[in-house]
Formats: C-alpha cells, sequence, structure tokens
C-alpha cells in the first residue's frame, strides 16, 4: 500500500519556544490505570449488563437457525409461535439492556471527564510559576480548552463504547464457535486484511495526531500573543507581519488535518472489504461443508447471521479506537503535567531569619543566554532596597528570583540561611510575596476576591486592608458593599480599583518580606505617589524590594542597586549615588530634570 509522506519540516516553525510536556506513555498508562481503578465498579458493571444485551441478541439467529433447520428436515412441527415468543422476550430483554448499557456508558465517561479536568487543573494550579511563566498562555489554554473538548467525546463515548465492542464481538465469536465450530475458522480469512492495514494506519496516526494537535497550540499562541500585545503590534504597525505569522501557522496546521484525514480515508474502505470478506468467507466455507453434510442449514443459517453481527461490533472497536487516537494525543497533552516535577522542596528546611542574600547568582530563560551575571546582593531585614536602571537590564527578573519564582542556574539564593528554591512553594509564599503589574480580578463578590489571600479574615480585616491602600471610599459606595459582584458580568472595575485590591490582598497575606515590581504602574503619578505613602505606613518595619522606573520610589529607598546588562553595577544610598555621579546620577538627572 503505497502512502504519502506527511507535511514537510517547515523552516519557519518555532523550534525555541517553552511548552509544557507531553505525557510519556508511561505516564498515559498509568494515569488510564488509575482512572480504571477509580471507577472499576461502573466498569464491571457495564460488561455485565453489555454481556446480557449481546447474548439476548443472538438469541434471534440461533431460533431463526432452528426453524430454518426443522423446515429442511420436513418436521411435523415448527413451534412458530414458541419460537415468535422467544424472539420477542429477548428482543424486549436486549432493548432493556442496550439503553441501560448507554445510560451507564454515558454517566462513566462523564465521571471520567470530570475527573480528568479536576486532575489537570489541581496539578496544573500545583506547577511552579516559572514553568507556566515560561509556557505561555497559548499552550495552556489549547490544553485547557481544545484537548479538553477532544478528550469530551472520547470520555462519553469512546471508552465505554470501545469495552462494549472488545466484549461485543468476543461474545459473538463464542456464540460461533458453540453453535457452528466449523465455521469458527472462515472468520479468521479475513484477519489478515485487516491487520495489515490497522498496522499501516497506526503506525502513521499517532504522531499524525500529535503534529496536528501541536499544530493547532501553535495556531492558538500566535493569536493569543497577537490580542494580548494589540496596542504594541498597532504602535509599531506590526499587523502584517502577525497576520503572516498566524496564517504560517494555521497552514503547517491545516497540513497535518489533511494528512490525518487521507490517513483515515484509507483504513475506512480496508474496513469495508475486511466486512465484505468475513460474510463472503463463512457463506462459501459454509456452503462447501453443508454440501458435504458436515454441518446442518440451520447451522450455517445461523452463523452466517452471528457472522453478519460481527461487522458492528467490528466497527465500532475500529471507529473508536480511530477516535482514541485524537484523545490518546489530547490525553498525554493533559498529563503532560505530571511528568513535571512537583514543587515540593524540602519541607524541612526554615528560614532562620528574614534576611535575603543573592550570592553570586546566574540565571538565563534559555539555554547557554543569560540574563544575570554573577549578582550578589544582601537584603537586611526591615530594608527597603529599590532596584533601578534601564529597561531588559534584568530587575524584574532579579526580582523573580528573590521572590522564589525562579531557581538560579548557579549561585544560590536564601532566605534566612535556606535556600529557596529548595523551600515548598507554600512556605516560600509565607514569608516572600511578589506583587507586580499583573493583576486578576475574578468573577464573584469583592469579599470573595479578598478573602483568596486570608480566607479567615473578617469584614474589619477586609475593610481595614482595603482602608491601607486608600481603596475603601470607593468600595464603601459601592451598593451591596463588599457584598458587590465584581468582575466579568459584575460591576466594572478600573484597572486602578483593581490594583488595589490585588494590593489589598498582599496587606490581608501578611508577609515579612515583598517584592513589587512597578506595583502602582496602572496609576497616575500622583495618585501612584500618594497610594505608595499610604503603603508605607502597612510595610513598615517589613523588607521591601521595589522595582520601579519613577525614580521617587528609589529616593525613599535605604538602598539603591543599579542594574546593568545583567549586573549590579552600583549600591548605595540615593544620595551616596548621586554623589559618586555615576549611572544612577546620570538617571536621577535625566528624571528629575
Amino acid at each position: 500500500m503505497i502512502g504519502v509522506a506527511p507535511p514537510a519540516y517547515d523552516p519557519a516553525a518555532p523550534t525555541t519556544a517553552h511548552t509544557l510536556p507531553v505525557g510519556a506513555p508511561a505516564t498515559v498508562r498509568a494515569y488510564v490505570g488509575e482512572l480504571f481503578r477509580r471507577h472499576r465498579r461502573a466498569f464491571l458493571l457495564l460488561i455485565m449488563v453489555n454481556t446480557v444485551a449481546v447474548v439476548a441478541s443472538m438469541v434471534g439467529p440461533y431460533l431463526l437457525g432452528g426453524l430454518v433447520e426443522r423446515v429442511s428436515e420436513n418436521a411435523d412441527e415448527l413451534h412458530l409461535r414458541r419460537t415468535l415468543a422467544l424472539f420477542v422476550v429477548a428482543l424486549l430483554v436486549q432493548a432493556v439492556f442496550v439503553r441501560q448499557l448507554r445510560l451507564r456508558g454515558a454517566v462513566l465517561g462523564e465521571r471520567m471527564l470530570a475527573d480528568l479536568r479536576e486532575d489537570f487543573l489541581v496539578r496544573s494550579v500545583g506547577l511552579p510559576p516559572g514553568v507556566l511563566e515560561r509556557a505561555g498562555t497559548g499552550d495552556l489554554l489549547s490544553r485547557i480548552t481544545t484537548d479538553i473538548d477532544r478528550l469530551a467525546n472520547a470520555m462519553r463515548e469512546a471508552v465505554p463504547q470501545l469495552a462494549i465492542g472488545v466484549v461485543w464481538a468476543a461474545l459473538l465469536i463464542g456464540g460461533l464457535v458453540v453453535t457452528a465450530p466449523p465455521l469458527a475458522p472462515a472468520v479468521l480469512l479475513a484477519v489478515p486484511l485487516l491487520v495489515v492495514g490497522c498496522r499501516w494506519y497506526f503506525r502513521r496516526a499517532p504522531s499524525a495526531y500529535r503534529s496536528e494537535a501541536a499544530g493547532y497550540a501553535a495556531v492558538a499562541a500566535a493569536l493569543a500573543e497577537t490580542v494580548d500585545a494589540g496596542r504594541t503590534v498597532e504602535a509599531h504597525r506590526l499587523g502584517g507581519r502577525r497576520v503572516e505569522l498566524s496564517e504560517l501557522r494555521v497552514r503547517q496546521w491545516t497540513a497535518w488535518e489533511r494528512y490525518t484525514l487521507w490517513l483515515r480515508s484509507v483504513l475506512f474502505p480496508v474496513v469495508n472489504l475486511t466486512h465484505t470478506t468475513v460474510l463472503c468467507s463463512v457463506l462459501m466455507v459454509g456452503g462447501v461443508l453443508a454440501l458435504n453434510g458436515w454441518i446442518d442449514v440451520g447451522q450455517l443459517t445461523t452463523g452466517a447471521l452471528i457472522a453478519q453481527m460481527l461487522v458492528e461490533p467490528v466497527g465500532l472497536i475500529l471507529r473508536w479506537y480511530d477516535e482514541l487516537q485524537v484523545a490518546q494525543v489530547s490525553l498525554a497533552r493533559l498529563v503532560g503535567v505530571r511528568d513535571i516535577e512537583p514543587d515540593a522542596g524540602d519541607g524541612a528546611l526554615t528560614p532562620a531569619g528574614r534576611d535575603i542574600r543573592a550570592d553570586r547568582v546566574r540565571f538565563g530563560y534559555r539555554e547557554g543566554v543569560d540574563v544575570l551575571h554573577q549578582v550578589s546582593l544582601s537584603v537586611a531585614p526591615g530594608t527597603r532596597v529599590a532596584l533601578v536602571g534601564p529597561s531588559g537590564a534584568g530587575k524584574s527578573t532579579l526580582g523573580r528570583l528573590l521572590a522564589g519564582i525562579y531557581a538560579p542556574r548557579e549561585g544560590a539564593i536564601t532566605l534566612g540561611g535556606a535556600e529557596l528554591s529548595r523551600m515548598p512553594a507554600e512556605r516560600v509564599r509565607s514569608h516572600v510575596a511578589l506583587v507586580n503589574q499583573e493583576h486578576h480580578v475574578f468573577v464573584g463578590s469583592l469579599r470573595d476576591n479578598l478573602l483568596l489571600a486570608r480566607t479567615d479574615a473578617r469584614d474589619a480585616e477586609l475593610w481595614a486592608a482595603l482602608g491601607a491602600v486608600d481603596a475603601d471610599a470607593w468600595a464603601r459606595a459601592l451598593a451591596e458593599g463588599l457584598d458587590t459582584e465584581v468582575g466579568s458580568g459584575g460591576f466594572a472595575l478600573t484597572p486602578a480599583q483593581a490594583q488595589q485590591i490585588a494590593l489589598a490582598r498582599l496587606v490581608l497575606a501578611d508577609p515579612h518580606t515583598l517584592v513589587l515590581d512597578e506595583a502602582t504602574s496602572l496609576l497616575d503619578p500622583r495618585a501612584a505617589r500618594h497610594l505608595e505613602r499610604s503603603l508605607a505606613r502597612v510595610l513598615e518595619g517589613r523588607t521591601v524590594v521595589a522595582i520601579a522606573h519613577r525614580l521617587h520610589t528609589a529616593h525613599d529607598a535605604d538602598v539603591i542597586a543599579v542594574v546593568e546588562n545583567g549586573r549590579i553595577s552600583e549600591l548605595g544610598s540615593h544620595d551616596d549615588l548621586v554623589a559618586a555621579n555615576g549611572a544612577y546620577a546620570a538617571l536621577w538627572r535625566s528624571w528629575h530634570g
């Protein structure tokens, strides 16, 4: 059988993008086994119901074979009434159990799909933040939307139907062996054709479906990036280039779609030919056996009907097994997060103090390309440190390292002598918090949004936190106060109000060390200055590492670290650095006039 080559590799395809891993076969098998163990009772009940339905379906061919045999022998009594009554009873039993089969199969599929969604969400939320940041939104969104949608059909129907088809085919073959043993080998004549066709198909299908899924993820990533950076694209007139990139990704994806469709267009005619071969072989072999008196006409009739009935379960198995090829790829992408080592850290590590130290730290987002080079910094408890410097110098990266979001490639970041990268994420968050210009308001009440930081906080504490960030005035003006619905579909918050909610969460969380990365960037300079002064009262006695381009933040800091080209070039107080007439002094003069 001559095949076509898969779509050629396109050198323009992304090769350096960080994505979440795809689950190894062992991981997928382990997860499937886990699902079966969770729902083993439902599976056993499904098989039992299926068995009764299949046995009831074979009563008709058996009765018809007996009737044909009596007619061929010119029997005096055909027992038509008894035969008809038994056939009606068998038909009713089959109808009842088929209904139960479909119902229980659908319920089982929905339960497994719910488990899968919950497992993926729980595991994704528990991933180290750095892993998700590197993967980006496109890959994650394509998994939780497209892959879940593809798995929905498989979980609801493919898995139950495949189990039904296997049991159905096995019982029919068993029934053929019992009722007409000489005809059973005739069914095997079609097996080589089916094996060759399926082997050809299934050797190509898995990799093709994986490439198809990856192609769609690339499309989603390109579109999400373009939408997220819409203003930048428009400002720099990059619309044409982004459209070209999106069209390229769509062409690559549709090429794999056409290839997988072509694979199916070869498989299905082979399956139809197999069905015809089974029926013809049974009739021809059975005819020879009947003419020679080795089987009777009734056995030939029963065998031919059972062979014809085999068409449906075999087609069912192949159809849903093909569906599972698509689902297997999506499942591998969803359970791939299980191959990422959990951010468990060393539970025995407990900070012996509140001082933070960076010791000869190197870090880069890509292999062999460092963003930070041999950076050392010591932050004493209660100190306010400002990280300043030009854009792209590494300020935000250093801040994320100090907050425990990333682990250094070389060197160490310690809190009270304990390495942050070896501590459990929950323990790190109880000591150090990062607040940046990115914030999110969840759909729900204002109270629920604040309680995310501390679930046991009382209303008085919530109002105090809002007051600390100058948000209590507009919050008290809301129609329902803390019970006002905010977020999509609720009260529309301005960017500044949403940022104040994020800062109020910070007040409630009450960590002893804060990393503020442009935390007031969405406020106008006067409002930002006022908010920072109000927040300063709340932050009294805490360690603060502030990353900002507004140099008034640096002016108020105890220590200023000037970051240039991934290195700390200057370190000292505002007055000392201005007097030194170096890089900071130049920045101060250009900003202050």
